[in-house]
């Protein structure tokens, strides 16, 4: 789940955490991870939103853990499904899916106090070539992103990175959401921006633990809010995309605690080039 974007990140009240915190973040970020696995076989044309987040609510029921989006903020949901050109925080309703639609499916849950937070997309029937092609792009972006976290570097480096990779491919960066850090708490320092300049910001130390979950747009990056309070659109109603994974960083690189279980992090009825899932 994202937070809205800051132009200020304060290095200061970033948290540095402990080598055995990484096992327990790792615990909860492979719930969420098996949770959007389990879906892979429910997404499909007609099937409604809501029954897929149902169908959430029973996996978190089985796997004994606790839904972090249920009551947060008056939010009555245990996911956030935003399908084509809904960026974020999409709520689950009673409309049903149609062949080429896509979707980005958020999860989030409650292990032993720690999160697990993650998210990616989903593809009802057969998509569009524009479609896939903007899935490719910003799952791309989120791995060419996550290459650059290392001690010694810094965040405007990770969010250059992205920024450049979007577009070389005349896509755009959404700019008014972000990742965020977390461990103990849903939300905290860093905001993590995806785009930026090299060699800006914070520099990554060893302990900080984040989400990256870059969105993208085929078309402009502009969003607006709808009346509910929760839903962002693309102002152009251009289909967007979105890749979540929540890591901590090593001494020498990171670790990424939502791997899938299952190599199904991308859409798996269609081949990548890259095998990191």
């Amino acid at each position: 789940m994202q937070l809205f974007a800051k132009k200020r990140l304060n290095h200061d009240r970033i948290v540095l955490h402990e080598r055995q915190d990484f096992a327990e973040m790792a615990k909860a970020g492979q719930i969420a991870a098996r949770i959007l696995d389990d879906l892979c076989d429910q997404v499909e044309p007609g099937v409604k939103t809501i029954d897929l987040d149902n169908f959430i609510r029973g996996k978190i029921k089985e796997y004994q853990v606790e839904s972090a989006t249920i009551g947060y903020r008056g939010y009555k949901h245990a996911s956030c499904i935003s399908v084509n050109h809904v960026v974020c925080h999409g709520i689950p309703n009673t409309k049903k899916l149609v062949s080429g639609d896509i979707l980005n499916i958020d999860v989030t849950i409650i292990k032993n106090g720690w999160y697990g937070d993650s998210s990616r997309m989903y593809v009802a029937g057969k998509p569009s070539i524009k479609a896939l092609r903007l899935i490719g792009v910003t799952y791309d972006a989120l791995m060419i992103g996550l290459d650059t976290i290392k001690p010694g570097n810094t965040f405007g480096d990770l969010g250059w990175a992205i920024l450049q990779h979007a577009q070389s491919h005349r896509m755009t960066v959404v700019r008014d959401f972000c990742g965020h850090g977390i461990g103990k708490v849903f939300h905290a320092e860093p905001n993590v921006l995806h785009f930026g300049r090299p060699g800006t910001g914070p520099v990554f130390e060893e302990g900080m633990f984040f989400t990256v979950e870059p969105m993208i747009n085929l078309g402009l990056s502009g969003t607006r809010l709808l009346r509910d309070g929760w839903t962002a659109v693309t102002q152009d109603r251009s289909l967007s995309a979105q890749f979540e994974h929540t890591i901590g960083v090593t001494s020498d690189g990171i670790e990424i605690f939502t791997l899938s279980p299952q190599n199904k992090f991308y859409p798996t009825n269609f081949q990548r080039r890259r095998k990191s899932s």
